[in-house]
């Protein structure tokens, strides 16, 4: 039978009881007595205490290196110099002054918008240029006062045909949405909302300057997702949760998880023979005008995925140890590991409920498309955009259920040894 399904839920002592298996114990562990034995009465909810100097080595001896091998991994393969740039249309800013709806041509039955726009950015910034748009179901709906996005494709400045009209401006909702989460997680986190505010901005930053330069100056994009991926992990984790036993050890459980995330993706994408050339992929191939590991690429986009949800279960695992060793110091490893693993069980089935929803909504034009293309379910499911979706999923699954026992087993064992 299952240690998680047949240990009992440990009791909780009264305070006599606990204050007096605490003294116990630390009689136990270093042989003196009563408030000597090293280890004080208080078991508040705050910050872990300091791990022993045992165990505080060997945590640092089994990270350092992939800490280490990560920082070595951003170096050498930090991009240098200007990368590819884009081939194809130069996006500039206007706003609608105009719109006129009527045929696309003489003796045309088709319906087209000509659209009047006062330009903002680029060569032409200041004058006005007209333009016509296609009036078709998958072509948005633009009105006077609109602030959009024309594509310049070079040739004169001031004529309608150098411009194609394509989307709408947003920097403005966003950065105001952006500015409401920012102030909703310092209203509920404080200190510790501005630290995860931070650590989000790293993120971002070893995205923007690493990740993506990297990839696009034709690292593999494998390699480059795991050293970057490594370094947002140490810098994420140790950043909002501190330097302790507790957080060491979510980072060793989520890098056994990881590697067992990239090792499954590469053989079963290998096997399936994904090729990763999805529809955006290609458009950016091709606008690139350069070759590219679009294999490698859905393999390090599986990797980043994951990281996050990979944080959430590990970090709850390791602090839902350490609130029950706090609770009753008198739990040896079994009844920690046992006790852990029935909490993470109920969290990482709905972790894994998150992951697949994450991706099918991501997916769902795809499955659409699929749905009303007439073809047997096998013949979708085994479509290159299905088909790597449904990998993505599963390998990523199958890491958070890994998590649990994995994260589980060291941080019963910390726990147990940190005094």
């Amino acid at each position: 039978m299952d240690d998680w399904d047949t240990q009992p839920i440990p009791r909780v002592p009264a305070d006599h009881e606990r204050d007096s298996a605490r003294e116990r114990d630390g009689e136990r562990r270093t042989g003196r007595r009563g408030g000597d034995a090293g280890h004080g009465h208080s078991h508040s909810h705050g910050p872990a205490a300091p791990a022993s100097v045992r165990v505080r080595r060997l945590l640092i001896a089994l990270v350092a290196p992939f800490a280490l091998a990560a920082v070595v991994g951003v170096a050498l393969l930090f991009p240098s110099g200007d990368g590819p740039k884009a081939v194809g249309q130069q996006p500039v800013l206007g706003t609608i002054s105009a719109t006129q709806a009527g045929a696309c041509g003489e003796g045309d039955d088709k319906q087209c918008l000509t659209v009047t726009v006062e330009m903002t950015d680029g060569k032409a910034a200041g004058s006005d240029i007209r333009t016509t748009v296609p009036l078709e179901p998958s072509t948005p709906r633009f009105a006077v006062g609109d602030d959009v996005v024309l594509a310049y494709s070079g040739g004169d400045p001031l004529s309608g045909g150098s411009y194609q009209l394509v989307d709408f401006q947003r920097g403005v909702p966003l950065a105001v949405l952006a500015a409401l989460f920012a102030i909703a997680v310092l209203i509920l986190g404080r200190w510790q909302g501005l630290k995860a505010l931070v650590s989000l901005g790293s993120t971002f930053a070893v995205l923007l300057l690493f990740i993506l330069p990297a990839i696009l100056r034709g690292e593999n994009p494998l390699l480059v997702a795991v050293a970057g991926a490594g370094v947002i992990m140490f810098v994420v984790l140790y950043l909002t949760h501190g330097l302790s036993a507790r957080t060491t050890t979510a980072v060793l459980g989520t890098m056994v998880s990881l590697a067992l995330i990239g090792g499954l993706s590469a053989v079963f994408a290998a096997s399936a023979k994904l090729t990763g050339l999805d529809d955006e992929t290609a458009n950016l191939v091709g606008s690139l005008g350069t070759p590219i590991d679009t294999r490698g690429l859905l393999l390090a986009g599986i990797v980043i995925g994951a990281l996050g949800v990979l944080d959430d279960v590990t970090v709850t695992q390791t602090s839902a140890v350490w609130e029950l060793r706090a609770a009753n110091p008198a739990l040896g490893w079994r009844e920690l590991y046992a006790a852990g693993g029935r909490i993470g069980r109920d969290h990482v089935s709905s972790a894994v409920n998150t992951l697949v929803m994450a991706y099918a909504g991501a997916a769902l034009p795809v499955l659409l498309y699929s749905s009303i293309s007439g073809v047997g379910l096998g013949t979708i499911l085994g479509s290159q955009s299905i088909a790597q979706e449904i990998v993505r999923t599963l390998v990523g699954s199958i890491g958070l259920v890994a998590a649990v026992p994995v994260t589980t087993a060291i941080a019963a064992w910390v726990a147990v040894h940190e005094d």
